[in-house]
C-alpha cells in the first residue's frame, strides 16, 4: 500500500507546486504593472508638457531658458527670471533649514530628555502637515511687516557697506521678495529634512555610540565620527527630499516672493517663480505662446527636478561605494 501511496502523493506535490507557480507569476504580473503604470504615467506627463511647449520652445529656440524677458503684451517670454527665482528662494530654504534640522535631529536623538522625546517630535512632524496655503498667509500677514520693520534695516546696517556682499541687502525693506519666500520655504522643509535626520539617526546601533563614549568621546565627536558616516546616505536622502519640496512649493511662495518678472541682484527685492507665474497667469492665459510658455515652464521645472533626483542618486551611490556596501 505504501507503493501505491506514493504517485499519488508526489501527483498531489506536484499539483500544488504548479498552483503556487501559477499564483506566482500572477502575482508577479499584477506587481509588474503597477510599476509599468507609474512609469507609463511619468512618461505621459513628460510627453503632454513637451506636446504643449513645443510651440513656445521652436518660436523662442533654446533662447528661452536664459532669455529675462516675460512681456505678455509684447508676446515675448523667457524662464530665466522664474529659473532665478525658483533656484534662489531653494538655495535660500536649504541654507537655512539643513543646519536648524540637524540641530533638531540631534537633539531628539542624543540629548533630548525622555519625557520631551516623544511630544517634540510629535510636534515637528505636525509641522509638515500644514497646509502651504497657511504659511503664505502667516508670511504675507504677519512675517512681512516684521521682517521689514526689524530684520531688514539690521541687515542693511550690517552688510551694507560691505564690497558686494551690501548689493545683496540693497533696496527698500518691503518685507516680501526672495529672501522673505526662502525663509518660509525653510519652514516648511525644516519639519520633512528633521523627521528623515531623527530616524536614521535613531538607526545607529546604540553599541557604536557607547562603544565612542567608553573611549572618552564628547557627544560631537560621536556624532562626527560615529553618527554621521553611519547615517550619511540618509542625511542625504532627508536634503534632498527638502530641496524636491522647496522646488515645487506653489501657494506659499505666491504670497511673499512679490510676484514681479524682473531680476534684481538684492535679495530685499520682488521676483518670481517658476511655480508662482504657473498659479497666477495659467488660468488667464491667453492661447498661443502664452500659454504655451508656461507650459514650457512645466516642463523646465520638471526638468530641473529630475536633476536634482539624479543627483541625489548618485551622492548616495557614491556613499555607498566609499563605505564598500
Amino acid at each position: 500500500m505504501s507503493d501505491a501511496a506514493t504517485p499519488i502523493g508526489d501527483e498531489a506535490h506536484a499539483r500544488q507546486v504548479g498552483k503556487f507557480k501559477r499564483q506566482d507569476r500572477i502575482f508577479q504580473f499584477v506587481t509588474m504593472g503597477f510599476a509599468a503604470l507609474v512609469l507609463a504615467s511619468l512618461l505621459g506627463v513628460l510627453l503632454s508638457l513637451a506636446m504643449k511647449a513645443w510651440p513656445a520652445l521652436s518660436h523662442f529656440g533654446p533662447s528661452f531658458l536664459w532669455s529675462n524677458v516675460w512681456s505678455v503684451p509684447d508676446n515675448r517670454f523667457g524662464a530665466l527670471i522664474a529659473i532665478y527665482g525658483t533656484l534662489a528662494t531653494s538655495v535660500i530654504a536649504l541654507l537655512i533649514a539643513v543646519p536648524i534640522s540637524f540641530g533638531i535631529a540631534l537633539f531628539l536623538t542624543e540629548t533630548c530628555p525622555v519625557w520631551l522625546r516623544r511630544p517634540l517630535g510629535t510636534a515637528v512632524e505636525l509641522l509638515a502637515g500644514v497646509p502651504s496655503i497657511i504659511y503664505g498667509i502667516w508670511g504675507l500677514f504677519i512675517f512681512a511687516p516684521l521682517f521689514a520693520e526689524h530684520v531688514e534695516p539690521a541687515l542693511q546696517s550690517v552688510f551694507g557697506d560691505v564690497p558686494l556682499l551690501g548689493q545683496l541687502f540693497a533696496g527698500a525693506p518691503i518685507g516680501i521678495g526672495i529672501l522673505s519666500a526662502g525663509i518660509v520655504l525653510s519652514l516648511m522643509v525644516i519639519p520633512f529634512i528633521a523627521s528623515v535626520m531623527r530616524d536614521v539617526f535613531e538607526t545607529v546601533p546604540p553599541v557604536l555610540k557607547e562603544s565612542a563614549y567608553g573611549l572618552g568621546c564628547t557627544t560631537w565627536e560621536v556624532v562626527r565620527h560615529i553618527v554621521l558616516p553611519y547615517t550619511s546616505v540618509g542625511v542625504i536622502g532627508g536634503i534632498m527630499l527638502g530641496l524636491g519640496r522647496a522646488l515645487g512649493e506653489t501657494m506659499a511662495v505666491t504670497f511673499v516672493i512679490g510676484n514681479s518678472n524682473r531680476i534684481v541682484g538684492s535679495l530685499f527685492a520682488p521676483g518670481n517663480s517658476i511655480a508662482s507665474s504657473l498659479a497666477n497667469e495659467f488660468a488667464e492665459a491667453d492661447p498661443g505662446l502664452h500659454i504655451s510658455s508656461l507650459f514650457a515652464l512645466g516642463l523646465v521645472l520638471f526638468v530641473i527636478t529630475f536633476v536634482v533626483l539624479s543627483i541625489s542618486r548618485w551622492l548616495i551611490r557614491r556613499n555607498l561605494g566609499s563605505e564598500g556596501i
